[in-house]
């Protein structure tokens, strides 16, 4: 089993005002030559967007963007016609494919929008551009993982162009669960979301990630109330 610790404190940070971020991996003007990606796991950002701000339309290509909503609400708005608003429970998906001009907007004027955005590479580029928005109950996360997106088709997941698995987890105090990759020579990156756990033998408390690859399983346990982010991935 091989691991890597990524404490919270040493992530990348911008404040612009309107965005205050956070960087797992190297992003806009942050850059780690040790935190570039894991595995096809290129971005996670940890985000609050202010009331009435958020990112006017941009365009991506060949990645496949998921976003998690953690409080507040997110106005989606692009090129495809999609328009729609996700809220805490909610998650989104997006493959770029061959290029997509989206928009995110906090629609509330007072509340802060906080969210997790990931990147993930495609296992094949130039794909057709897709979109796609579904709730998740927490109570179905309670002592056990729920997978919310994949590439497998395995239940009612959102599906991504990759043989990667998303999932959350939410642990009551002293549980302890094995988490199984996806598929062989996959790696897992977990992030504390809340709380403090030990994940593959390390300790980590809230934000803190450890990633673990070669392993057949990972043990995650949970030293107090706890919510896990799992993101499963190729390694190479």
């Amino acid at each position: 089993m091989k691991t890597l610790f990524h404490p919270a404190a040493e992530r990348g940070h911008a404040d612009h005002g309107w965005l205050n971020a956070h960087h797992s991996f190297s992003f806009a003007g942050w850059y780690d030559p040790s935190k570039v990606h894991f595995g096809m796991l290129r971005v996670l950002n940890d985000d609050i967007v202010a009331g009435g701000q958020g990112f006017g339309m941009h365009p991506h290509n060949d990645m496949e963007i998921i976003t998690i909503i953690l409080s507040g609400a997110l106005q989606h708005r692009d090129n495809m016609g999609n328009g729609s608003i996700i809220r805490p429970g909610d998650v989104q998906v997006m493959s770029a494919g061959t290029g997509v001009y989206h928009s995110e907007f906090n629609p509330s004027e007072t509340e802060p929008t906080n969210l997790f955005q990931l990147w993930i590479f495609p296992k094949e580029k130039n794909i057709a551009p897709r979109y796609d928005q579904q709730s998740f109950a927490a109570s179905a996360r309670e002592n056990r993982i729920q997978t919310v997106a994949s590439g497998f088709r395995n239940g009612n997941e959102l599906y991504i162009h990759q043989d990667a698995a998303l999932s959350l987890t939410k642990l009551q105090a002293g549980t302890t669960l094995e988490y199984v990759p996806a598929k062989t020579g996959n790696g897992a990156y977990v992030m504390v979301i809340h709380g403090s756990a030990t994940i593959g033998g390390i300790a980590a408390s809230s934000r803190d990630a450890v990633g673990i690859w070669d392993a057949a399983s990972i043990s995650l346990s949970a030293q107090a109330d706890t919510e896990l982010l799992i993101i499963d991935v190729p390694m190479n």
